[in-house]
């Protein structure tokens, strides 16, 4: 069967249907895995790096899930490689696994005060197997996705892949949110905080057997047909264009989808519940109904990108962004300020309002870029392509964005004065974006 039939196939909408689900319930426990810990992070500081400071105890849990994004460009160029040359569906199988095991571990592990220093030593050892995982997961599922979805509607079909974040957020927020709600402070902190990370081993069975019925993509299929598959690690930074299409990638898309996904559903809360000192119970509810705004935004964003195209959707989101997470920050502490001191229960909905349109902002450049990464790069060589430095951007900008904020913070005597990083980082890629970025919706996949 040729390539053409193979892509007829996947058009019906079962058949899709099908696949998507399976992928994206494993991407799902990838990021709820993940980000877990990001939800974690102001408990952990005690439980794991104990200090009569409070902030340098944060500062060592935002380091340690930072450590975890650090590592995910290794993860990516030895899977991504892997995806060019023995399949997409074989990558998927180790790394779901791989992601799994190290989490339900984290669910298990003594504290510092039972065990001592060894306690953060395996934390952090954990945390680098979750990193490589989700290298070679975050990225590789996107062209997964993407090589499944036909010619038509791609930005829409693929824009629910971008839901699994925010979804393994608010999914991993409301169980904490239960917890905390049905618990003491006292337990909670004593073994609650485990829970989340032990529902993973459920996930994680339900997950591998969702994957094990998945079929490789028709372009992968037909390529192995026609030349043998090896590893473009290498070809990739050869090739002037690829090259330059992996730039763009990384800065323009990638590493400013990161920053945003930071800004808007990770740095929030903490900022919030840090900075502002808002109630942690409030914060979280807060968290869950910008996340649920930001689901058909995302949706809306991607099947828009379809109409107008990749480019105008991709960098009107990094324009407002630019534009507007300062201003939105400010308003965030001054806002959340003027509730501690009068309670009234007005403050809280300003605050939500604030969040969704930090929402539409994130879902503007997230909602086409599953589809953007496949679209960007040749058959052969788009699994390391794409992956490398998707995640080398999440890794490296986005992931120790709460680090380097918290830090800039520090450093400059002030609560808002570190988002002046993202802001200029925004700035920069929307005017590279504009000028170089090119258009991709009518690309074949196949070629």
């Amino acid at each position: 069967m040729n390539i053409i039939n193979n892509l007829e196939i996947i058009k019906k909408p079962h058949s899709y249907r099908k696949v998507a689900i399976a992928a994206c319930f494993g991407t799902f426990l990838e990021w709820y895995d993940f980000l877990t810990f990001a939800t974690l992070a102001v408990v952990f500081g005690p439980l794991f790096f104990p200090s009569n400071d409070p902030t340098a105890g944060l500062l060592a849990s935002l380091a340690t899930f930072g450590v975890g994004m650090v590592v995910r460009p290794i993860g990516a160029a030895f899977f991504g490689s892997m995806g060019d040359r023995i399949g997409r569906k074989p990558v998927f199988m180790i790394t779901i696994t791989l992601m799994g095991i190290a989490t339900v571990g984290v669910g298990f592990l003594p504290t510092y005060q039972q065990i001592g220093v060894w306690a953060p030593i395996l934390l952090v050892t954990l945390r680098l197997l979750q990193g490589l995982s989700a290298g070679g997961e975050i990225g590789g599922s996107a062209v997964y996705l993407t090589e499944h979805a036909g010619d038509t509607n791609r930005g829409f079909k693929t824009s629910f892949l971008q839901l699994m974040g925010p979804l393994g957020i608010l999914a991993s927020t409301l169980q904490i949110a239960l917890l905390q709600h049905l618990l003491t402070s006292e337990e909670f902190q004593s073994w609650g905080w485990r829970v989340p990370f032990w529902v993973s081993l459920l996930l994680l069975a339900i997950a591998f057997q969702a994957r094990t019925a998945l079929e490789e993509t028709p372009v992968f299929t037909e390529l192995n047909k026609n030349q043998r598959a090896e590893s473009q690690l290498a070809n990739n930074f050869k090739d002037p264009k690829i090259r330059k299409k992996m730039f763009l990638l990384f800065f323009c898309v990638s590493s400013s989808g990161a920053i945003l996904f930071f800004c808007v559903q990770v740095y929030t809360s903490i900022f919030l519940k840090t900075g502002v000192k808002l109630p942690a119970e409030l914060v979280d509810q807060l968290s869950i109904y910008s996340t649920l705004a930001l689901f058909p935004l995302t949706i809306f964003a991607g099947w828009l990108s379809d109409k107008i195209g990749r480019k105008p959707v991709i960098t009107s989101g990094l324009l407002l962004g630019a534009i507007l997470i300062q201003p939105a920050y400010r308003a965030l502490e001054s806002i959340g300020a003027e509730f501690i001191k009068a309670n009234n229960q007005e403050y809280p909905f300003a605050i939500l309002l604030i969040l969704i349109a930090l929402s539409l902002v994130l879902a503007l450049v997230v909602g086409p870029q599953t589809t953007f990464l496949a679209e960007l790069f040749p058959a052969k060589n788009r699994n390391s392509a794409a992956t490398l430095p998707h995640n080398l951007a999440a890794g490296w900008i986005g992931g120790l964005l709460p680090l380097i904020v918290t830090w800039l913070n520090q450093v400059w005597g002030g609560s808002l004065a570190g988002l002046w990083y993202p802001t200029i980082f925004l700035g920069l890629a929307a005017l590279i974006g504009l000028l170089l970025l090119p258009e991709t919706k009518n690309v074949n996949l196949c070629k």
